[in-house]
């Protein structure tokens, strides 16, 4: 991106010295920043386009892999009908809500339908690229994060009732977090006024905890799958599992250095830092796996997951041991998560939505208050960085942050649930669609027609 900057002041540069008229300084400082603003938006761009390949085809891949073949398109149609849903919901009020400027915990409506939302930078929040842009990426977020509780309920939720509760969910529980941690004001914005900062670079809290914490919460309310603990459920294609974790690996990229919302040095610091956590959890996990069985591709590509997860907050704040620290130590933990404490617990999280997702935000939303670093990211204010800086008060913060986040996923999610309980008459598929399979059951199809 730097370079493409250089060439574009170059282009119009050469031109000009050879003329008559040389630029004047004036001149020369509005080229810079031209250039500046086309590298910058150049990557927010390609990052948008990675987040939104996170959910289609990522997640739509790895879940529906993790499912029994006759629930494979019914899980992919919960990923791909949010990327068209969120999308709609956020450029209608989501955005206004979330980036608006008033009160501690929600914004206003100066945004609705993307009013004012156009081409000239909004310096509170990225000065070098388009507003627009912004509204765009922050878009992404807003589709993935109610998608990822898909794999909590997987197999068992009526398609009607998905579409009412993340709709729901997106109103009571996202936008609301999305103000808190980023909008101006917010409770827990760390760098514009928020009276509680709490370090969240890319989403641990908004993201991970408020959705693995509602995905625990559906497996609880909605009760096991039929058969669970006494029929075989293992996902029927790691092929697809695999090849959806490695696109989510690669969008994370995006994620992560995306929310630098430039193309400098931070960008570059949160790429490693995101691929690092991500290949030290994989060995977290796959060690786990290997001291107690056999290391499997499952155990790896959930390894793998669980690292971005607990890197996410802490991406932009942290410098390459930090981040492989915070990695293994998250795949290990979220391994113990999944495998031996939900067996004995006997919640049935589908596809581990929160043993991944809320285990593993809450440990890096922790995390990043010991390791957050003022060398890294030079934005954090004098003496408020980390506890290894000296900044006891900040890993209290994180606390304060993470647990506002629990209470909000846990309580707005119950509310949510009674509600499409009673409009959709049950949020559950009746028995025998479930034995049947949701892809026939909700959409008269199947993912795999072996005699045409």
């Amino acid at each position: 991106m730097k370079l493409l900057s250089l060439l574009t002041l170059l282009v119009w540069l050469v031109p000009a010295a050879l003329s008559a008229d040389a630029p004047t300084p004036a001149e020369l400082q509005a080229a810079i920043k031209s250039a500046q603003m086309a590298g910058d938006n150049a990557w927010l761009l390609v990052s948008t386009a990675f987040v939104l390949m996170m959910t289609g085809p990522g997640l739509a891949l790895f879940y529906g892999g993790l499912v029994r073949k006759k629930n494979v398109l019914a899980t992919m149609m919960q990923s791909f009908t949010l990327m068209a849903l969120a999308s709609v919901l956020w450029v209608v009020v989501g955005y206004s809500l979330a980036f608006g400027e008033s009160g501690a915990f929600l914004g206003d409506f100066r945004y609705l339908m993307l009013n004012g939302v156009g081409g000239d930078p909004m310096p509170d929040y990225a000065a070098t690229i388009p507003h627009q842009t912004f509204a765009i990426f922050q878009m992404m977020f807003s589709i993935i994060t109610p998608a990822l509780i898909c794999g909590a309920f997987a197999e068992r939720m009526k398609f009607s009732a998905m579409v009412l509760f993340m709709t729901l969910w997106s109103f009571l529980i996202y936008y609301p977090m999305a103000h808190m941690v980023w909008g101006k004001g917010g409770l827990l914005n760390a760098f514009l006024g928020g009276s509680i900062p709490c370090f969240d670079f890319a989403g641990g809290t908004v993201v991970h905890i408020t959705s693995g914490v509602s995905a625990l919460v559906c497996a609880i309310y909605m009760g096991k799958r039929k058969g669970y603990g006494f029929e075989p459920m293992k996902p029927h294609s790691l092929v697809l599992s695999f090849i959806g974790a490695c696109l989510l690996w690669v969008g994370w990229f995006g994620f992560n250095a995306g929310s630098a919302l430039n193309s400098g040095s931070l960008a570059s610091s949160a790429f490693l830092a995101t691929h690092l956590g991500a290949s030290a959890a994989t060995i977290g996990w796959v060690l786990m796996e290997w001291i107690y069985d056999k290391p499997s591709i499952l155990g790896a590509i959930s390894g793998a997951v669980a690292g971005l997860v607990v890197i996410t907050p802490a991406a932009g704040f942290v410098g390459p041991g930090a981040a492989m620290i915070m990695g293994f130590l998250g795949g290990i933990v979220c391994y113990f998560m999944v495998v031996k404490i939900k067996s004995k617990l006997g919640y049935d999280d589908s596809l581990d939505a929160f043993g991944v997702h809320g285990a593993g935000g809450t440990l890096g939303a922790i995390l990043t208050g010991v390791f957050a670093s003022r060398i890294v990211n030079p934005a954090i204010a004098e003496g408020k960085a980390g506890l290894l800086e000296g900044n006891a008060g900040q890993v209290v913060n994180q606390l304060i942050g993470t647990a506002i986040a629990w209470v909000i996923a846990i309580v707005g999610t119950l509310v949510i649930l009674k509600i499409c309980d009673l409009v959709c008459r049950g949020v559950r598929v009746p028995e025998h669609h479930e034995v049947e399979g949701l892809d026939l059951s909700q959409h008269g199809e199947e993912g795999y027609n072996l005699e045409a």
